[in-house]
């Protein structure tokens, strides 16, 4: 691997392409804080995870559409009552033509509602849970979430965070480009290796920066043609 190239450069290259310091500030992500994640029922949580869920592979616009219907016919996306779902009631789901017919995706919504209610009970919320995991080894609560729920493996549980106001990096095309270009990586980060090789220099650069993962993840995308 090249040298790690300062995060101050990354950051002057990233304002010279946005047109200035203030308008690259306007386009990033604000993370909550670890009282506001905890503030967060954890039906919002899960309507969030199905919504993540659903969206993988499909245009997103689609289905934020029928989102209305999902929350009715999901029981407002409580966990215990969604994890309670019998399987007719699940399968006579497919039959529903208000919502996207995916049986797959449809079994993942109960069961991401059980290991939801499971965590919440554990931790005194989900949210809790989130705001608890040390963004140091964020990566670490990707490889947990993708574990314990399902389909959310991929970028799909670093998309979650990100929608849920969880501070996390996102490795998109334009973010690995830029780690390539700035010598924090060769290639894509596949393996969990690569992956908090990664992290240790989002680390690295959060102390030289002060800023958060999300901050830096954009950042680094605006730095890249």
């Amino acid at each position: 691997m090249a040298k790690v190239t300062k995060f101050s450069t990354v950051l002057e290259t990233a304002e010279m392409r946005a047109g200035g310091a203030a308008a690259l500030k306007k386009s990033l992500p604000k993370a909550k804080s670890a009282k506001a994640l905890k503030a967060v029922a954890d039906d919002r949580y899960l309507s969030l995870m199905s919504l993540r869920v659903f969206s993988a592979g499909l245009k997103h616009s689609m289905v934020a559409a029928k989102w209305l219907y999902f929350e009715e016919i999901f029981f407002a996306f409580e966990p215990k009552r969604v994890a309670a779902i019998p399987d007719e009631e699940l399968e006579a789901l497919l039959k529903e033509k208000r919502i996207i017919r995916h049986w797959g995706k449809t079994k993942a919504t109960r069961h991401n509602a059980a290991t939801m209610a499971a965590i919440s009970a554990e931790h005194g919320g989900f949210g809790a849970w989130l705001a608890d995991w040390p963004e140091s080894d964020i990566v670490g609560l990707w490889d947990e979430m993708q574990k314990r729920f399902s389909q959310l493996g991929g970028k799909s549980g670093p998309y979650f965070l990100r929608m849920a106001g969880k501070d996390s990096f996102v490795l998109t095309s334009d973010t690995i480009k830029a780690l390539n270009k700035w010598g924090a990586c060769t290639g894509e980060p596949k393996g969990k290796k690569a992956r908090r090789d990664v992290q240790q220099v989002f680390n690295q650069w959060a102390d030289e920066s002060g800023l958060k993962l999300s901050e830096m993840s954009m950042i680094l995308a605006c730095s890249v043609d």
